[in-house]
């Protein structure tokens, strides 16, 4: 075969492997969620992250892929995720505080750069904690011929006036704010906590701790009885709109606000009833 023949073959070869080739080097893009912790000074701290594919309108978890965990611009943790995606890292801060903590893909051959965000609040358990539903921040919904699902059309509306300022007030010297949002059907939580982040600090409200919980009824107070077991003894108030979330609080003789002032019949007994977000403050 002359050469000009083995030149032009080569070639040829070449032009029919170069897009599989392009395609074993391509890397899928993907998104990183995070949830935030909660933790004293000198105590570990648990961060949990999720790894999903989103490519070709197809979201899927990725497993065996490295994560790392980044506190203050250094790396503190490194953690594989699992078959649904999911790492755990534990770090152990000093200092108290509310500090943001990012997770990024690390060295991947298969998973493009990503990076997602959560806060890690390291407070004192002497501190006085207020647990805030955050369907009570959300002004009344404009009626509409189809009723919206999910949190992200919750998350479409407007703060109740003053909301913010009010609740900037009480965390300015005092009170630390666990944020409570529920999590659609067979949601796991990742991405109401992450769309609640967005929607707090859109509307400026004081950065806290927000935990995502399923609809189910006893959620809540079973979340109550785990954090006095593990020494937050200080949570003792909550803040809500629902009957449901304002009883969890209720029948562990915890002291509760329901905001704003349902209709007759729909006030738990032993329920503090403030009229909007002023009046809250004026019932602590």
């Amino acid at each position: 075969m002359s050469h000009t023949r083995r030149a032009c073959l080569s070639l040829f070869i070449l032009i029919i492997a170069l897009p599989n080739l392009m395609f074993a080097a391509e890397k899928s893009s993907a998104v990183i969620l995070v949830r935030d912790a909660l933790t004293a000074p000198g105590q570990p701290a648990t961060v949990e992250a999720k790894l999903i594919s989103r490519r070709l309108m197809l979201i899927a978890a990725l497993g065996g892929e490295p994560l790392e965990l980044v506190v203050a611009g250094k790396v503190v943790a490194t953690a594989l995720t699992g078959g649904d995606g999911r790492a755990f890292f534990t770090y152990t801060p000093k200092a108290q505080g509310l500090a943001p903590v990012q997770v990024r893909v690390g060295n991947s051959p298969r998973v493009d750069q990503a990076e997602g965000q959560a806060n890690l609040a390291v407070w004192e358990k002497r501190q006085p904690i207020l647990v805030i539903e955050l369907s009570s921040l959300l002004e009344e919904p404009t009626p509409r011929p189809v009723p919206p699902m999910g949190i992200a059309f919750e998350l479409e509306r407007k703060p109740m006036p003053e909301a913010a300022a009010e609740l900037g007030k009480l965390t300015q010297f005092y009170y630390r704010i666990i944020y409570v949002v529920t999590t659609p059907a067979r949601g796991d939580g990742f991405q109401a906590t992450t769309e609640a982040r967005e929607w707090l600090k859109t509307h400026k409200f004081p950065t806290g701790y927000v935990m995502a919980l399923p609809p189910d009824a006893p959620a809540l107070g079973a979340r109550i009885d785990e954090f006095h077991a593990a020494g937050w003894k200080t949570i003792k108030i909550g803040v809500g709109r629902s009957k449901a979330f304002v009883e969890a609080f209720l029948q562990r003789r915890l002291d509760a606000i329901i905001v704003p002032e349902p209709a007759k019949g729909d006030v738990p007994r032993k329920a503090k009833v403030a009229r909007d977000w002023k009046d809250v403050r004026r019932k602590l």
